[in-house]
């Protein structure tokens, strides 16, 4: 259980906050779900973390993200898709995975479920990302596409992918592919510059594969360039654009727009300032982009962090009463009441 003065120095953050905080979630012994549920006719949810910039905190929150899932009950499968710099095998404590990504890439094997290597985390599997080769650090064209299907097909309640860093195409495909998208930050300026273009390539990305206007195609490809010639440097000046090129387009602009929801979660938050990030992110998506996002939570800079990665396992495995566990708990429970609410018709559960 966290020291008196950790839990005060808990306390005094979310104060200071002012209101920023949302209440501390009960740790509940039973599984917020049955063991093993079924899955939806559709496939797995699947939940994407990206922001743009390496070192915010990415895998560290996929891991153990994958990990509190798994313990609620939800048969998971942990993604890695960085073959440039691979570590999410590290943290859930698989040294040494049998097979990896890699394999699909070289053409070695064509099945992504065969991929699959357990964990010491009953309920969660790992697709690690070892072994690659950096002159193919990603699959390209058709190779992608089938990459993305196969995750999509896996025989799994819930799919959490660690996106990698940057903007290329790649990554932003497997950060779309999520149901929900959880954009990680880290309290610094570097990470929020990156993490404002790494929401800018999704949003345009989002929106040319969405039109069906091959010319309004053309016309946001040509955005995508911040110093394009045409003048148009915001979401709004593109949709007016498109309104005036394709009604029907800019009306599936509008619908495509209203239906991204990225979720904003802030690592290693230790003022109240940082906490307060989220909030601010949040009414920079809606005022630039005129997106609805949500402000997941946040977790606080703890040393349990890089204790529980000296020993290659999950947080809560370490240090459960550790502040950063317990913030990952509050994340980790608000995206299950998501799962329920987005895949749990009447009777689909036992």
């Amino acid at each position: 259980m966290a020291s008196l003065p950790e839990r005060r120095r808990r306390f005094l953050l979310e104060r200071r906050a002012a209101g920023v905080a949302v209440p501390e979630v009960r740790l509940l012994r039973k599984p917020l779900i049955p063991k093993s549920p079924l899955r939806s006719a559709r496939g797995p949810h699947v939940i994407a973390l990206g922001g743009g910039k390496g070192g915010v905190g990415k895998t560290f929150l996929a891991a153990n993200l994958a990990a509190e899932l798994a313990r609620l009950g939800y048969r998971v499968a942990a993604v890695d898709t960085d073959l440039e710099g691979a570590n999410l095998h590290t943290w859930l404590g698989v040294p040494r995975p049998a097979a990896s990504l890699a394999d699909f890439v070289a053409g070695r094997e064509a099945d992504v479920a065969k991929l699959l290597v357990d964990t010491p985390v009953p309920n969660l599997a790992l697709l690690a990302a070892t072994g690659g080769n950096p002159n193919a650090a990603h699959p390209e064209g058709p190779h992608r596409a089938q990459l993305l299907m196969g995750l999509r097909a896996l025989d799994r309640d819930v799919v959490v992918i660690d996106c990698g860093a940057g903007v290329h195409p790649a990554v932003i495909d497997y950060f779309l592919l999520g149901d929900d998208g959880l954009l990680v930050l880290h309290p610094e300026p570097t990470s929020l510059e990156n993490a404002y273009s790494f929401l800018r390539a999704v949003f345009y990305r989002r929106m040319h594969l969405a039109m069906m206007n091959h010319q309004v195609q053309e016309r946001i490809a040509e955005c995508m360039d911040q110093r394009n010639e045409r003048g148009i440097r915001t979401p709004q000046d593109l949709l007016r654009e498109v309104q005036a090129m394709d009604s029907e387009d800019a009306r599936r602009f509008v619908e495509t727009m209203r239906a991204m929801r990225p979720r904003v979660v802030v690592n290693e938050a230790s003022s109240a300032d940082d906490v307060r990030l989220g909030f601010a992110v949040k009414g920079v998506c809606r005022t630039y982009f005129g997106l609805d996002a949500e402000y997941a939570g946040y977790v606080n800079r703890d040393d349990a962090v890089r204790r529980s990665l000296e020993k290659r396992r999950p947080l809560a495995d370490v240090e459960p009463r550790s502040d950063a566990a317990v913030y990952l708990k509050r994340i980790a429970r608000k995206l299950a009441e998501a799962i329920g609410e987005r895949r749990e018709p009447a009777g689909a559960r036992r």
